[in-house]
C-alpha cells in the first residue's frame, strides 16, 4: 500500500517537472523574479506616490520593489506557509540572497508593505503638522503660558476655579509682569490653549505611533533592521518632549538684564526644533525605503548620470539643513523684528555691532545683528547652490523624475526666499511666519526625496538594465 503511494507521487511528480521545462521559459524566468512588477507598474507606482508625502507634491516615476521567493510563499501559499509570529521578521536574510543583495525592509509581502509605508507616512505628516503647530505657537507667544509640564500630560481647566488658577500661576512668570501685564483671562486662555494643543498633539503622536508599531511587529512584518530604526525614533520623539519642557523652562526664568524681555534660550530652541527636523526626516526616509527599495532607474546610463547629481546634491541638502538651523537661532534671538528692509540692513550691508560680544563665537548665535545677517547669507546661498544643481543637471542624461524632482525643489527654493523676505518686510506676522516655517520643512523634504531617488539600484537590477533607454 504504501509502496504504491509513493510510486504515484513520484509520477505525479515527474509530470510537473516534465510541465516547467516544456513551458516557455520567458514565463519560467518571470516566475522566479523577485521583482514582481514591470516596467510599466513601476511607472504607475512612481507617479501615484505624491498622495502619501507630507509636505511637497511633486511627480516621481521610478521602479518598484522586488520580492523574493519567500516573500511571494507567503502572499500568495497561505495554505502551505504560515509565518511565525515573533517579534521581528527573521526573513530578511533569505530576502536579501533572492534579491542579488537588496534588503527589504518589509519582507511579509505588497500588502505589508504598503501598510508600514503608508503608517511612516502619517507619522511623518504629522510631526509636520507639530512643526507648523510650534511655529504658530511661538509666533502667538504662547509656549511660556503653561508654567509646569507632566510627561503623561493630563486635562485642561475645566471650571472657572481652575481657570484662575492657572492665570495666578502665569501671572508669578516674568513674561507677564514684563510682557502681558494687565492681560484679561480670556486672552490667558487663548494663549493656554495654544500651547495645551501643540503639547497633546504631540502625546497623541506618541500614542499614533506606537500602537501600530505593537501590531506590525505581533505581525511579523517589521525587519530587524527596521525594527531598531523605528525604535531609535521613538526614543527622539518621547525626548522631544523633554526638550521641549527644557526649553520653556528658560523662558521663565528671570531676564539678566530688567530691560531684557523674557524668552526661551536661542540654544535650546535651536535644539528643540532640529530634533523635530531630524525626527520628520528619519521618519520620511524610511517610508521611502518600505515603498521605494529600489530608485528610479531603466538605463545603464541614467544611473550614472544620477550619481553626477548625487555628488551635487549631497552637499546642497547639507546647506539646506544648516540654513534651517540658523532660522531656529533667528526665532530665538527674535531677530525677525529687526532691520526689516531688504537687501540692506537699515542703512547698511553690515551693521557695526555684528562681534560686540566677547568671546567672538558668541556672536553667531546671540547677537541679533549677526544672526540676521548669517541667515540672509545662508539663504542666498542656499537658493544659488540648489540653482547650480538645476543648471549643471540640464544637460545631463538622467530619469524624468529626477529632472522634475530638481525642478520642483528649485522652485520651492525661490518660493521660500521670498516667503523669507516677504516675512521680514512685514514684521513677522503670524500667518507669514508660520508659511516661511513650514517652507522650510517642505524644501528639506524635497531634498530628502531628492536623495532617496538618487540612490544607486541593487546589482541584482544593475544587471538587467539595458545601456541605454530604447525609444519608440
Amino acid at each position: 500500500m504504501i509502496e504504491s503511494r509513493l510510486i504515484s507521487l513520484l509520477r505525479r511528480s515527474k509530470s510537473v517537472t516534465q510541465k516547467f521545462s516544456s513551458s516557455n521559459p520567458r514565463e519560467w524566468k518571470t516566475f522566479t523574479t523577485p521583482c514582481g512588477f514591470s516596467n510599466e507598474h513601476q511607472s504607475r507606482f512612481y507617479s501615484s506616490l505624491p498622495r502619501f508625502i507630507p509636505a511637497a507634491r511633486t511627480p516621481v516615476a521610478g521602479s518598484c520593489v522586488g520580492y523574493g521567493l519567500r516573500s511571494l510563499l507567503q502572499s500568495n501559499c497561505k495554505n502551505f506557509y504560515k509565518p511565525p509570529f515573533r517579534n521581528f521578521s527573521t526573513a530578511a536574510s533569505v530576502s536579501a540572497k533572492d534579491t542579488g543583495g537588496l534588503k527589504l525592509l518589509v519582507t511579509a509581502g505588497p500588502h505589508a508593505q504598503k501598510a508600514v509605508g503608508i503608517w511612516l507616512f502619517v507619522s511623518a505628516a504629522w510631526v509636520f503638522s507639530m512643526v507648523v503647530l510650534g511655529g504658530v505657537t511661538r509666533l502667538t507667544r504662547s509656549g511660556l503660558s503653561m508654567t509646569d509640564w507632566k510627561f503623561t500630560g493630563g486635562l485642561p481647566p475645566l471650571s472657572d476655579e481652575e481657570w484662575l488658577v492657572e492665570f495666578e500661576k502665569y501671572k508669578q512668570s516674568p513674561e507677564y509682569k514684563r510682557v502681558n501685564k494687565g492681560m484679561s483671562l480670556d486672552d490667558f486662555k487663548f494663549i493656554y490653549w495654544m500651547e495645551y494643543a501643540h503639547r497633546m498633539w504631540g502625546r497623541a503622536l506618541g500614542i499614533m505611533f506606537a500602537l501600530p508599531f505593537s501590531y506590525f511587529l505581533r505581525k511579523g512584518y517589521i525587519t530587524v533592521q527596521l525594527g531598531l530604526r523605528l525604535c531609535g525614533l521613538f526614543a527622539l520623539g518621547a525626548g522631544q518632549g523633554l526638550i521641549g519642557w527644557w526649553m520653556v523652562k528658560s523662558g521663565l526664568e528671570e531676564p539678566a538684564s530688567e530691560y531684557a524681555e523674557p524668552r526661551v534660550s536661542p540654544y535650546r530652541l535651536a535644539a528643540h526644533l532640529t530634533s523635530a527636523f531630524v525626527i520628520y526626516s528619519g521618519l520620511f526616509w524610511t517610508a521611502l525605503s518600505v515603498v521605494m527599495p529600489e530608485p528610479p532607474a531603466e538605463s545603464v546610463a541614467w544611473v550614472q548620470g544620477a550619481a553626477k547629481v548625487k555628488r551635487l546634491a549631497l552637499p546642497v541638502s547639507f546647506l539646506v539643513g544648516i540654513t534651517a538651523v540658523s532660522g531656529a537661532f533667528v526665532a530665538g534671538n527674535d531677530a525677525g523684528r529687526a532691520f526689516n528692509t531688504f537687501p540692506k540692513m537699515g542703512d547698511t550691508w553690515i551693521p557695526e555691532d555684528v562681534f560686540n560680544l566677547k568671546p567672538l563665537v558668541r556672536n553667531f548665535f546671540e547677537n541679533t545683528s549677526m544672526v540676521q545677517l548669517d541667515h540672509r547669507i545662508l539663504a542666498t546661498a542656499t537658493l544659488f547652490s540648489i540653482g547650480g544643481l538645476w543648471w549643471s543637471s540640464r544637460k545631463l542624461d538622467i530619469h524624468p523624475a529626477i529632472r522634475s524632482l530638481i525642478g520642483s525643489t528649485m522652485g520651492m527654493a525661490a518660493l521660500q526666499v521670498t516667503l523669507g523676505i516677504s516675512t521680514l518686510l512685514s514684521y513677522v506676522p503670524v500667518s507669514l511666519g508660520t508659511a516661511h516655517q513650514a517652507g522650510a520643512l517642505t524644501l528639506l523634504t524635497l531634498m530628502i526625496l531628492l536623495n532617496h531617488t538618487l540612490r544607486r539600484p541593487s546589482l541584482q537590477l544593475l544587471k538587467t538594465l539595458p545601456s541605454v533607454v530604447k525609444t519608440a
